[in-house]
C-alpha cells in the first residue's frame, strides 16, 4: 500500500483525506491518505522522516509551506512563489511543487473562463502569491490589493521581476472602487467572508463581465459571490480551488488522470 498525506498544524479540519481517497478508490489504487501534525518547528524533520518511512507524497499546509523549502528541491514555479504545498518523494532530494497556482488556473478553465486581460488579486499572503504568479504566467496584467500596501508592492515587484509573461502592480484597499470596474478577473485570496457576512469588494464595483473566484470555501456562497452573481458575473466558489490543487498533486504522485468528479463529490459531501 502506498501512503500519501498532509503535514500542517493544525490539520484536524482537513478535507484532503476523503477527497484523495475517493480518487484512489475510483481508480483502484491501493493507497491511504493520512494527516500528520508536527510541532510548529518540525517541518524539516517531518519531511525527512516521511522520506525515511517510504511515504510517496505529502501535501503541506499552514504554517509549513515556506519552512519545507530547505528540505526539498523546489521546481521553478514553487521557487518563485516561495512556498511548497506538494512534495514528491520519487526523486532524491524530494521535489517540491506549488499546486495552489494550478488550482487557480484549473478552476477558471473548468468554468470556461479565458485567462486574459486584467485581474485583481485581493490579498498578498500565500494564496494571493500563488494566484498572482499563476495569472501573470498566463499573460494577465495583475493588480495586487492588500490592506498593507507595501506588502502588495513587494509581491508585485517579485512577480514583475520574475520570468512571467504578464506584469503586476499594487494598490491599497482604497483603490478597489477604481480598479475593479475595469478588470476581467477577480480573486479574493483573503479570509474575509469566512466568519462573517462581509465582502472585501465594494458591491458597486462589481459588474457582469467579471469572473470571480473566492478562495473561501466555508461558506461556499460568500457575500462576495452572492453580490457578484447578482451583478451578472461568473462566480467560482473556493471548493473548486481546493479541489484542483488536490487534483494536481494527485496526478503528480500517481501519474494518472485524476477522477475529478469522484474527488469533487467526496470533497463537497464533507464540507
Amino acid at each position: 500500500m502506498n501512503v500519501y498525506g498532509l503535514i500542517g498544524n493544525p490539520v484536524g479540519h482537513s478535507l484532503s483525506p476523503p477527497m484523495h481517497e475517493a480518487g484512489y478508490d475510483a481508480l483502484g489504487i491501493d493507497a491511504k491518505y493520512v494527516t500528520f501534525e508536527p510541532p510548529k518547528d518540525g517541518a524539516v524533520a517531518a519531511v525527512e522522516s516521511a522520506a525515511t518511512l517510504g511515504v510517496r507524497g505529502l501535501n503541506v499546509t499552514i504554517p509549513f509551506k515556506e519552512d519545507v523549502l530547505s528540505a526539498v528541491d523546489p521546481d521553478p514555479l514553487a521557487a518563485r512563489i516561495g512556498a511548497v504545498n506538494t512534495i514528491d518523494f520519487s526523486t532524491d532530494p524530494p521535489t517540491g511543487y506549488n499546486t495552489d497556482a494550478a488550482g487557480v488556473i484549473r478552476s477558471f478553465e473548468h468554468h470556461g473562463v479565458t485567462l486574459s486581460g486584467r485581474a485583481v488579486v485581493v490579498g498578498a499572503g500565500g494564496a494571493g502569491r500563488a494566484a498572482a504568479f499563476a495569472l501573470a504566467d498566463e499573460g494577465v496584467a495583475v493588480t495586487i490589493i492588500n490592506r498593507t500596501e507595501s506588502k502588495a508592492q513587494k509581491l508585485a515587484t517579485a512577480v514583475t521581476e520574475s520570468d512571467t509573461i504578464g506584469n503586476a502592480t499594487a494598490g491599497g484597499l482604497d483603490s478597489l472602487d477604481t480598479v475593479v470596474p475595469d478588470t476581467d478577473i477577480l480573486i479574493n485570496a483573503t479570509s474575509v467572508g469566512m466568519k462573517e457576512d462581509r465582502s472585501p469588494i465594494p458591491q458597486a464595483a462589481l459588474h457582469g463581465d467579471l469572473a470571480v473566484l473566492d478562495a473561501v470555501y466555508s461558506p461556499l456562497e460568500t457575500r462576495l459571490l452572492r453580490e457578484a452573481s447578482e451583478a451578472g458575473a461568473t462566480t467560482i466558489d473556493g471548493a473548486w480551488m481546493l479541489l484542483f490543487q488536490g487534483v494536481e498533486a494527485f496526478e503528480r504522485w500517481t501519474d494518472e488522470s485524476a477522477p475529478v468528479d469522484a474527488m469533487n463529490e467526496a470533497l463537497r459531501a464533507n464540507l
